[in-house]
């Protein structure tokens, strides 16, 4: 058959499908459809024949193809014409399948006739329809599943716009407010010494876990920076207070700010105030580590500088005076850094008379600054949240293991981190496995401190991924140092008596008890039950916390949880198995151990113990959650005078133990 008759054919046929009368229409039998299949194998065995019958075999299967595509153009008016109007729907998902469909296939009209004459069964359901199951469930599943994501989506947006809402006063607006407080080196068991009444009513009043985990190692400016980037220190590049850097060839001294303060020190990183900035809040940030750094060219709004000798009550009034400038120029967040515990620390120790009086002090700054939130009607309208980085463990000159003893230290080229110690080695490639080797089993022979490198080093500290971290370390066990004899000769620091100084040390394992910090929160964006218990997490989450408090996007971390937090009930319904970490210096061989407090522990577990309560027994239980609220800031407004009195009268019994001593840094 011809190209030209070929045309004409399809033309006739074309035209026979518009012979409609009636509602009846000319259908081609079977058996003439027959007939044309013989008619073209015919046409294909004659050109076969034929010279040049490879390139006529493929003129003919062309010629094919286009008479089967009129052909399923003639069945598909035919079928058109059969179902009538009511089958346009129907006809559309037909389409749709035989658009998916090979185009050679045959309809399942076709099918059907051709099954018959071969003598196969039928099924009522054809496979051609039986393959687009699957399609069609997997469609199904998919927009469930989308379905479910914008709810949920809608539902979190909802959270979220909860949380940032804007809320009056009476007399002004506020945007979404922050406020963060960090004492530094405020151990989680201080709140179990019956010190801090405003401390552990805001526990009772508000969400914390019984205490929060640091980050290795546990030193000042590594977890301050973690505290607002959400990151590890392996992965923000402060990796310790003092370290050396292989590509700037110079050493980060935290006490150096000449050094420390430079930005190169601190741009693998967004801290919180940039993360605000960038997104239109003005922020407020009172001597945090690293807030002077000028970090990618952005500095906080308002930004006060470090100064060692500022009073508590000052830190309090320059928060509030933050909170009292008008609307335009109010930052949103609001960030200060209290050094006093973790200096008294080191100066006195951990279990000494004069810590207690300033871990009171600290408690007795909370009462103030809550006092002027309620003077100005902000006790539900502001966030706060009280933070530390770490605990502190007490010193003692038996504790203690001399480097030089060690190893040669004409090996070292420099050494890192305190009381950690990091050893970059004049010749690494040969020195590193050797001294692995000897230090190795000469821990394993005194059992006071584990040896590392960078590949060996645990998982859990996320301490290796960095070039700033030495290649091989030294980690004392908690309460124990390992210290240069240049520094401090043991030998004769015991014959003689001598203490040795700072007598209060943190760095050592994240996860030990006396390394503990805490972490409570309060306000709008923490509409928990008063009292509500979330369980223990590292201080990488703070971050993602606080960006949620204010309502800004943050930028990567390490931390997962979000606001809303997830709780595990009040701390009142867990049974009080608190302890209080042995830190005994006399107790030679059990740094690690644990003994049962000494004090009253039920402040943590049951903080609503410390709190005064006029209200009949029998309403104690079903007091609202409004109520408990009211109670509290009263509570705190009532126990002002006693605390300022009490802490007057500590503080002047030890005025005299502390004139001449010096003042160590933080750290």
């Amino acid at each position: 058959m011809s190209d030209e008759k070929y045309d004409e054919d399809a033309r006739v046929l074309d035209s026979v499908s518009d012979l409609e009368s009636d509602g009846e229409t000319l259908i081609q039998s079977p058996e003439s459809e027959d007939k044309d299949t013989l008619e073209e194998y015919d046409e294909a065995e004659r050109l076969l024949t034929e010279e040049g019958a490879l390139s006529k075999q493929k003129k003919w299967k062309d010629q094919k193809t286009r008479k089967e595509t009129r052909r399923g153009r003639r069945r598909e008016q035919r079928r058109r014409s059969r179902s009538g109007a009511q089958a346009d729907e129907s006809n559309s998902v037909y389409e749709m399948e035989e658009g998916y469909k090979d185009s050679s296939s045959n309809s399942s009209t076709d099918s059907l006739v051709l099954k018959q004459k071969a003598g196969l069964s039928t099924n009522a359901y054809p496979a051609s329809y039986l393959r687009w199951v699957p399609f069609l469930v997997g469609t199904i599943f998919l927009f469930a599943i989308l379905v479910y994501g914008a709810y949920h989506a809608s539902t979190l947006s909802k959270a979220k716009e909860t949380i940032v809402s804007s809320m009056s006063n009476g007399t002004h607006v506020f945007a979404p407010t922050t406020i963060l407080i960090s004492l530094d080196g405020f151990r989680a068991d201080f709140l179990q010494r019956g010190l801090t009444p405003s401390l552990n009513a805001f526990i009772a009043s508000g969400v914390s876990p019984q205490y929060m985990l640091p980050s290795f190692p546990s030193v000042t400016f590594p977890n301050h920076y973690t505290l607002v980037t959400g990151l590890y220190p392996e992965s923000h590049g402060v990796v310790g207070n003092q370290f050396w850097d292989p590509h700037f060839e110079e050493e980060f001294v935290y006490t150096n700010t000449s050094i420390s303060m430079q930005p190169k020190w601190w741009e693998s990183a967004e801290p919180l105030w940039e993360t605000a900035e960038r997104q239109g809040m003005k922020t407020a940030i009172h001597m945090w580590p690293g807030s002077e750094a000028h970090i990618h060219g952005i500095d906080p709004t308002y930004l006060d500088p470090f100064d060692f000798d500022e009073t508590l009550p000052n830190k309090v009034a320059r928060i509030l005076e933050r909170l009292d400038l008008d609307t335009k120029d109010r930052p949103q967040l609001i960030a200060a850094y209290v050094p006093d515990v973790d200096r008294d620390g080191h100066r006195y120790g951990p279990n000494s008379t004069e810590i207690r009086a300033t871990i009171a002090s600290a408690d007795n700054m909370l009462t103030l600054l809550v006092e002027g939130l309620l003077r100005r009607n902000l006790t539900e309208i502001v966030n706060l949240v009280v933070v530390s980085d770490h605990g502190m463990a007490t010193m003692s000159a038996h504790r203690m293991v001399q480097l030089d003893d060690l190893i040669d230290m004409n090996l070292v080229d420099h050494l890192d981190g305190w009381p950690l110690r990091g050893l970059r080695l004049k010749n690494p490639d040969h020195d590193v496995p050797v001294l692995y080797k000897q230090l190795s089993d000469a821990a394993e022979k005194h059992g006071t401190f584990d040896v590392y490198t960078r590949e060996t080093m645990p998982e859990r500290y996320h301490f290796s991924q960095n070039p700033r971290i030495a290649p091989l370390w030294i980690v004392p066990k908690t309460g124990w140092l390992v210290i240069e004899k240049a520094d401090f000769n043991i030998v004769d620091a015991i014959a003689n008596n001598q203490v040795f100084h700072p007598i209060g040390i943190h760095g050592f394992d994240h996860e030990h008890p006396l390394m503990r910090a805490i972490f409570i929160a309060r306000g709008p964006a923490f509409p928990h039950a008063p009292n509500s218990r979330v369980s223990v997490f590292q201080n990488i989450e703070v971050y993602n916390i606080l960006c949620d408090s204010l309502g800004v996007t943050p930028h990567g971390n390490n931390g997962t949880l979000r606001l809303p937090l997830q709780t595990e009930g009040l701390h009142s319904d867990f049974a009080d198995t608190s302890k209080t970490p042995n830190d005994d210096p006399a107790d030679i061989g059990h740094a690690d151990a644990e003994i049962e407090a000494g004090t009253d522990a039920t402040s943590l577990t049951d903080p609503t113990a410390t709190v005064d309560n006029d209200l009949p027994a029998d309403k104690e239980d079903n007091v609202a959650e409004e109520d408990a609220k009211k109670n509290w800031w009263k509570y705190l407004h009532d126990q002002i005078e006693k605390a300022k009195d009490w802490a007057k009268q500590v503080m002047d019994s030890i005025k005299d133990n502390k004139a001449n001593d010096n003042d160590p840094k933080p750290g």
